[in-house]
């Protein structure tokens, strides 16, 4: 009896085995990381297989030559630029839509979304139209010594205007969400509204603005439609680098096309993850604060 008694039952234990909350795990898995290689990782890895018939000589040859150096500089930094003037407006009209009642709203609302659906070219033919020496904004400017078309400013114009939505639809829900007790509590304390600002209602959003600004940059970096109509397209002046990538692949200079494109992929994703090691740092105090 004994020995019987301390076989285990191995049918019971499978039974009392815990079951996932969530089943097919391994089969949703499976099927996302082969839509991902298909559709990401795949492509982006031919760029680089390309990229490398030139050598590491030959891409640096490429990638540091005046033009294209010209062309890398004001993509990025035009997008840096943009990114941060949405980062700051962005917060701005998010903060009027979710605090404030007032008449047009819904109206105004509504037309944040139109970047996204706006074709990038309609976008760049009438932001050229506006800014333009004869424009409607464009003739009152030039006379000040403000040109914006077919000029560097032109193009972060153009990223400010189809990036702003993004860091607008990240940051509005935060504050939809965000207790309103814990201003009060903090302007009851004897905080001034500064105060409150940075010390309360920043620290809780930080985290999606963050998000939003990445989001702003990476669409801003890429951007093609919009850009090229008001920029000019001056070689080492208003040359944005998907320009010169498309100029490229015309004169059937595949490899330098691509040795561009693998160069703008590594500095973005530095830089995006960069950003997202920000966000996590941010959600991380947030979270040790509270």
């Amino acid at each position: 009896m004994t020995a019987l008694s301390a076989t285990p039952d191995l049918g019971f234990k499978n039974k009392l085995k815990p079951r996932s909350v969530m089943p097919g795990f391994g089969l949703s898995l499976g099927f996302t990381v082969f839509y991902l290689c298909l559709i990401v990782l795949i492509p982006l890895a031919g760029v680089f297989f390309k990229t490398a018939d030139l050598g590491w000589d030959g891409i640096w040859r490429v990638v540091t030559s005046p033009r294209v150096d010209a062309a890398l500089r004001l993509s990025f930094g035009a997008a840096a630029i943009a990114a941060t003037l949405n980062a700051v407006f962005g917060l701005l009209i998010a903060w009027v839509f979710v605090r404030y009642d007032f008449f047009g709203k819904k109206l105004l609302d509504a037309t944040i979304d139109l970047p996204f659906a706006l074709p990038t070219a309609v976008a760049g033919i009438a932001l050229t139209a506006l800014y333009s020496g004869n424009g409607w904004v464009g003739q009152y400017l030039e006379p000040m010594g403000i040109k914006v078309a077919f000029t560097p400013l032109g193009v972060i114009v153009a990223m400010t205007f189809i990036g702003l939505p993004f860091v607008v639809r990240t940051v509005q829900p935060v504050l939809e969400e965000a207790e309103k007790e814990l201003e009060e509590a903090s302007a009851s304390l004897g905080a001034t509204r500064w105060q409150t600002i940075t010390r309360v209602i920043l620290p809780a959003i930080l985290p999606a603005l963050l998000t939003g600004y990445a989001l702003s940059f990476a669409r801003a970096v890429g951007e093609y439609g919009s850009v090229i109509f008001i920029a000019g397209n001056l070689p080492m002046k208003s040359e944005i680098a998907p320009l010169l990538i498309i100029i490229k692949l015309e004169e059937f200079d595949y490899a330098g096309a691509t040795a561009v494109a693998a160069t703008m992929l590594v500095i973005s994703f530095v830089m995006l993850l960069i950003i997202n090691l920000l966000q996590a740092w941010s959600r991380t105090r947030s979270g040790a604060k509270k």
